[in-house]
């Protein structure tokens, strides 16, 4: 008697709350706009973050809202831009698109190791392991985390063991940033042409046995672009906020440290850097 009282009553029990959840659904309910579903349906289903938001679905609840401008989405194309503008009624809006920028240029033939590392195949076990047993201690180390985290296919490793960015596929989600623990990535508007390619923050010619190519602080790019390049922390910083669409303070760096990236060419040098053409890894350095 007692079981099959305790069975009703939890059956009761069971009927009651379902009862209550489905008039708390009638009337809590929030009827979504079904514009999110077409907007959503329009953009290029990256998820990659690059709009400020987490993923499409949450952009194309704040472009129904009017919280974004379809032109937030910088992987999308401009026709797609315009597509979405003409059905929501608003504006393209204007954000210009990113992308991720290496600052070093230290590969194998150019960067020598003053240590051999041997464990996990990863730029940050080897960084935690003396920085990683390279000559510079802020270089790229090339054990391919950035390439191995990019769900866009976007970047390689060269020859030389560094990571090659492919602008048309970058999406400029960050996630390459968070996995370098050397903090060599940046996320950068594509106008920026003129790079500085490197992070080291020591001065003077002594460097140079370990990378052919880092700054030396010089300070001639500086002298060359006087407003638009200052020395800090011994090295070049770009004011990107002047226009910065001159080659000048490239002509004269004796290493080549800062450059000019050209779309399909890449990394252009000036008159004065040295030339490489070396393209095996350089020896050990001796300890």
């Amino acid at each position: 008697m007692l079981v099959v009282t305790a069975v009703g009553a939890i059956g009761g029990l069971t009927l009651l709350l379902a009862a209550l959840l489905v008039l708390a659904d009638r009337r809590l309910r929030v009827e979504e706009d079904p514009r999110i579903d077409a907007v959503e349906e329009m953009l290029p289903h990256a998820n990659c973050g690059a709009c400020g938001f987490p993923g499409c679905r949450p952009f194309a609840e704040a472009l129904v809202a009017g919280g974004a401008k379809p032109g937030g989405c910088t992987v999308s194309s401009d026709a797609g831009h315009q597509a979405i503008a003409a059905f929501l009624g608003v504006e393209v809006g204007a954000e210009e698109r990113r992308i991720a920028r290496l600052a070093c240029a230290g590969g194998a033939n150019v960067a020598r190791n003053r240590a051999r590392y041997h464990g996990l195949d990863s730029c940050r076990a080897a960084a935690l392991v003396a920085g990683g047993g390279k000559g510079c201690f802020w270089g790229c180390l090339g054990l391919a985390d950035c390439e191995r985290v990019c769900d866009f296919d976007a970047i390689r490793m060269s020859a030389q063991g560094l990571p090659v960015v492919d602008e048309a596929k970058c999406t400029a989600c960050g996630d390459c940033v968070e996995a370098c623990p050397k903090d060599l990535f940046s996320l950068q508007a594509a106008s920026r042409r003129l790079w500085v390619a490197c992070r080291s923050l020591e001065a003077g010619d002594e460097q140079l046995e370990d990378c052919e190519v880092a700054c030396t602080a010089c300070g001639r790019c500086a002298m060359d672009a006087p407003g638009l390049i200052t020395m800090r922390d011994n090295l070049p910083v770009v004011d990107y906020a002047r226009d910065h669409r001159t080659r000048v303070p490239i002509e004269r760096c004796p290493t080549g440290a800062i450059v000019w990236l050209d779309p399909a060419a890449g990394p252009i040098k000036g008159a004065a850097a040295k030339k490489i053409i070396r393209k095996g890894a350089l020896r050990e350095a001796a300890t």
